[in-house]
């Protein structure tokens, strides 16, 4: 079985998985094995790989956006107050 294959049969096995552990609305999980079939007959395989690799991209994208500026906001924020000290007396 060649790679091409094998990446199929694989993303058909995981979509299998996924629509047999959503429970709920059947209409939802038709339009997504419609999707994912339609992905399938109109992308080829490597063109699948690259578009997910995309979308990884773009995650990575947002997450790196996103640390910066809370980043931002770590260096605005003033600091903690200091704890309050109680002088104790031991005799």
């Amino acid at each position: 079985m060649d790679e091409r294959a094998r990446t199929e049969e694989l993303e058909a096995r995981i979509s299998a998985l996924e629509r047999g552990n959503k429970g709920g609305n059947s209409r939802r999980e038709g339009v997504e094995t419609a999707f994912w079939a339609l992905m399938r007959e109109v992308f080829p395989a490597q063109t699948r790989t690259h578009m997910r690799a995309a979308g990884r991209e773009q995650l990575l994208a947002a997450r790196s956006y996103l640390d910066h500026w809370i980043g931002k906001l770590d260096e605005k924020a003033p600091p903690p107050a200091p704890a309050e000290r109680e002088e104790i007396t031991v005799e």
